[in-house]
């Protein structure tokens, strides 16, 4: 589902001893540093700037090994003085098997570690992602546009679904809006790049970054678009060859 989820964050150095804290109780190994970001597989932090500001009200979803590993996720995280945002217990709103823990990062972030039955064993971060738009109906028909180019489905109901395999994301209206997010999403070759940013622009959307070759390595193929709040949402191919 994801390449990479991206939130910036007001201060590195802080950020990075909460999200070390946290993904070391789930069992994530120590980050790769690239500078001004850190990165854990599919999901990094990077410092904002003036063109890239903070992001807000963002939920993510950290992959937990087991019921425990949720409780001591949260135990270590509120001990440092990190703010509560939901204590750990079974969420069967969510699915029966749903358990969950929640804190909120130093930029105020919910960061929930989940373990259920159906968790992904692949070593990636990251379960699902949610956002909260401020039109839900307009939200949704821009990442219906996106979704059969970027190979996930879509599910509608009191909010919008969307998936690929065990990993989701989902849009629901309401407030405080998500802002500044990014999420990049792997396209199989370049010429999926060029239809995602094809096909969003020609229904309208706002050009972010036309594709091209960028510098994170070689072979980094990639096209920006925003959506209907801001984020900004990518199409990447990482084609070494």
């Amino acid at each position: 589902m994801f390449d990479h989820v991206t939130v910036r964050v007001s201060d590195l150095e802080v950020a990075k001893k909460f999200y070390i804290t946290a993904l070391a109780q789930l069992e994530f190994a120590e980050p790769y540093f690239g500078g001004h970001f850190f990165e854990w597989d599919d999901l990094s932090i990077s410092r904002a700037r003036a063109e890239r500001p903070v992001t807000r009200a963002l939920h993510v979803a950290l992959v937990a090994p087991s019921r425990e590993h949720v409780d001591e996720f949260w135990r270590v995280l509120t001990a440092a003085g990190h703010r509560d945002d939901g204590a750990p217990g079974p969420r069967p709103l969510y699915r029966p098997d749903y358990y969950g823990a929640f804190v909120l990062d130093p930029d105020g972030n919910s960061v929930e570690a989940v373990h259920h039955d159906s968790l992904r064993a692949d070593g990636r971060t990251i379960d699902h992602v949610w956002l909260r738009v401020r039109d839900l109906a307009a939200s949704t028909r821009f990442y219906e546009t996106i979704a059969s180019v970027c190979g996930f489905n879509m599910h509608l109901g009191r909010w919008t679904h969307f998936y690929r395999e065990n990993v989701s994301f989902t849009v629901v209206e309401g407030e405080p809006l998500t802002e500044n997010v990014h999420i990049a999403f792997p396209a199989r070759d370049n010429a999926t790049v060029d239809e995602f940013h094809g096909v969003a622009t020609a229904a309208g959307y706002r050009d972010n970054g036309r594709p091209g070759e960028r510098r994170y390595h070689p072979g980094y193929y990639g096209a920006f678009v925003l959506d209907p709040d801001g984020n900004n949402i990518e199409a990447v191919c990482h084609n070494r060859d």
